[in-house]
């Protein structure tokens, strides 16, 4: 197809960007009120400049004897403001007064950016001191011991793929990507997988990663395991994550028992373990409440598609370590619902059953017990 001709180099109605343009007009003004810049870019003045700092090498671009570039601040804002609303390239330019293209083209390359300098800050690999305070802050949330993540996968809802047939077609009955993620206790992201096929099964997503691999192989530096509170002369038992019944008993794996012919031990068990596993739901839920991108079908191609989901899981655990938890827009009615269950089959099962029933019997003992539990099964 022949190219089309360019009828502007700079379209009238973006001439006077640097007069009329959102950022120009707006962000100067909300530096004066804390509070309403918070609710613009989702996080702080702060946390704002310093991300500007953190990035702005990577995203600067050179002025030429043509045009003078976009600046570093604007880049950001855009990029902020497309990932926190459901804004499209489109409307966003009649806002900043940018072509559509120009939008696209800074948002991709931001984001991209976002991810490579943030997560070996915001979502390093751990280490064993790192594993224990995160199984000491679950036992402090959730009350269930030794246990160093929650595990889910969420479908990101998105166009259809261009070549990609029913490869993104989920059981729900639209298009989508997986976000495979690894949780702690303070809703922030331990790791994550990003842009396997809506058709994929949680199971086969996380068997397949690469934290999964490593999990499996022991290559993420977890201690070997500890006694339980108040339970000194009892066995040692290793640390695990939870999951949802769509994940096998497997290496440092531990999932809930089928809700079939469940006794009262079982019971207990399956609701202390929903206690730690729902703090994933929590974590996806406060995500998509603050980068409202989540609340839309992500209209662009599966690359950068999976660009914009890192960049928002990473800039969530930025935000929540610099600012924690102070504005409504971050807070989130976690649910406790169970989801569809599937038979067992992991490698490991065999041992994390031993540790699943060691565990159902230590709840019920003055040792593990809290009184909550028996209001609820």
């Amino acid at each position: 197809m022949k190219k089309r001709n360019r009828e502007y180099w700079v379209h009238p109605i973006y001439s006077n960007r640097l007069l009329h343009g959102k950022f120009h007009t707006l962000h100067s003004k909300l530096l004066n009120f804390p509070e309403k810049f918070f609710g613009y870019y989702r996080m702080s003045i702060t946390s704002f400049n310093e991300l500007v700092k953190l990035i702005g090498p990577a995203i600067a671009k050179e002025n030429t004897q043509l045009r003078l570039s976009i600046p570093v601040e604007e880049r950001l804002s855009v990029t902020i403001r497309y990932l926190a609303t459901r804004a499209s390239f489109n409307s966003l330019s009649f806002e900043y007064l940018m072509g559509a293209s120009t939008i696209r083209d800074i948002t991709k390359s931001t984001c991209e950016q976002i991810w490579n300098i943030l997560q070996p800050l915001f979502m390093a690999i751990k280490q064993e001191d790192d594993w224990i305070k995160i199984a000491d802050e679950f036992y402090t949330r959730t009350n269930f011991p030794n246990i160093i993540g929650a595990i889910d996968g969420k479908h990101i809802r998105m166009i259809q793929p261009e070549h990609s047939g029913t490869s993104y077609f989920n059981y729900k009955k639209f298009f989508s990507c997986v976000l495979m993620a690894w949780t702690d206790a303070d809703y922030k992201f331990v790791y994550i997988d990003v842009g396997s096929y809506g058709t994929a099964s949680d199971s086969e997503i996380f068997k397949t990663s690469e934290m999964g691999k490593r999990l499996s192989e022991n290559q993420l530096n977890i201690p070997s395991g500890r006694h339980l509170p108040n339970d000194d002369d009892g066995n040692v038992i290793p640390f695990s994550v939870v999951g949802d019944e769509a994940f096998g008993l497997g290496n440092h794996i531990l999932r809930p028992y089928a809700k079939r012919n469940l006794n009262y031990t079982k019971r207990i068990f399956n609701y202390r373990h929903t206690r730690a596993r729902r703090v994933v739901e929590c974590t996806f839920g406060i995500l998509a409440n603050k980068w409202r991108i989540f609340h839309r079908p992500i209209d662009v191609n599966i690359d950068f598609c999976v660009r914009i989901i890192k960049a928002c899981c990473v800039l969530h655990n930025y935000v929540r370590i610099k600012d924690g938890v102070k504005f409504t827009d971050t807070l989130y009615n976690c649910p406790m619902d169970n989801l569809t269950i599937i038979n067992e089959n992991n490698r490991g099962r065999n041992n994390m059953d031993s540790v699943r029933q060691y565990m159902s019997s230590y709840f019920i003992t003055p040792e593990g017990t809290i009184s909550c539990q028996y209001d609820k099964v």
